[in-house]
């Protein structure tokens, strides 16, 4: 009886036809371990093993800072792939009148759009690039140039693309308005925080002091400002409040990022890279120079503390939100 393929050399041989058909050129970023994990489902131990296997190959190589991708030609062993001549993505997708590819007929901006977006979503900004999308589409990459002009605009048209899952009412779909300011306004930062848990590469798309002027952002900012507006509040000082709260949202989510980007160039998860520092932190603690810290760590017992952003977005919004009340009853 027939051994059946492993999960890992399953996901090793997929990840390499993609390569070979030009999905991933060279220097392009492949899938991190946690994403495989979640595509396949499968233990992250098994996604790393298929990695691994890639690189002892020499199709990909980890880059620092960046995580693993695929490896230059020039470092790759020789394969029938690297002697026949590229082919054409959209060649498969059969021709149409006019020598035009019917995949090329079939494009349009929504659809390179959301096509980036799950690019994105899945393997993060440093994957997105235009010839990416193409392969996806099935089609030629200069196709795609044909409705978005570049990368730079491409990213700002999937942000406001994203930005308009936010459904806050008056959207049919977000339900009546709550009464009060404050319900209001954890409605709007509970809406952004969801976003930007659902595309964490929208935290690195610009910084808050150069805004983003884009349709569905700025409705964010309309409900939110119509909020604090109506409290009686300076002109100022209703837009500094909206700026801290979706800065609250902001460096949150960055830190969400971060640690996806931190697990694909090292291999280790969250829990994993804890785990290699326990020798430190227990010599730390030992040393009696951090008494505050010791005693809070031990009084949490064998459970430990863990960070999760959520609560982290809760607490801090509370502790906002507390704040604009005496602003409010202040005023």
């Amino acid at each position: 009886m027939a051994q059946l393929t492993p999960p890992y050399a399953r996901i090793a041989a997929d990840l390499r036809r993609r390569i070979a058909e030009g999905e991933f050129a060279p220097g392009d970023r492949v899938p991190s371990t946690r994403q495989l994990a979640r595509e396949w489902n499968v233990a992250l131990a098994t996604a790393t093993r298929a990695l691994t296997a890639l690189r002892q190959e020499g199709l990909v190589r980890a880059r620092p800072r960046v995580g693993t991708v695929v490896a230059p030609r020039s470092r790759r062993p020789p394969s029938a792939d690297d002697s026949a001549p590229s082919a054409d993505p959209a060649a498969a997708a059969g021709g149409a009148a006019g020598g035009r590819p019917r995949a090329d007929r079939e494009l349009s901006q929504e659809r390179v759009v959301g096509v980036a977006v799950g690019i994105a979503d899945a393997e993060g900004l440093a994957a997105l690039n235009m010839r990416s999308v193409a392969a996806r589409l099935g089609a030629a990459t200069m196709a795609a140039y044909r409705y978005v002009h570049s990368k730079d605009e491409l990213v700002l048209l999937m942000a406001d693309t994203v930005f308009g899952e936010l459904r806050l009412p008056p959207h049919p779909a977000a339900g009546p308005a709550p009464e009060g300011w404050r319900a209001r306004l954890e409605l709007g930062a509970r809406a952004l925080w969801r976003v930007h848990r659902d595309h964490p590469w929208l935290a690195q798309i610009g910084p808050l002091t150069r805004p983003l002027l884009l349709p569905n952002l700025l409705t964010y900012s309309e409900w939110m400002l119509g909020t604090l507006d109506g409290c009686g509040l300076a002109p100022a000082t209703a837009l500094d409040l909206n700026a801290l709260l979706y800065s609250h949202v902001l460096g949150l989510a960055l830190q969400r990022e971060r640690e996806t980007a931190a697990e694909s160039s090292t291999g280790l998860t969250e829990d994993a890279w804890m785990a290699q520092q326990a020798a430190t932190l227990a010599s730390l603690t030992a040393s009696g120079a951090y008494p505050t810290f010791t005693r809070l760590l031990d009084s949490l017992g064998d459970d430990g503390y863990d960070l999760r952003l959520d609560g982290l977005f809760e607490t801090g919004l509370a502790a906002m939100l507390d704040g604009v009340s005496r602003l409010v009853e202040g005023r």
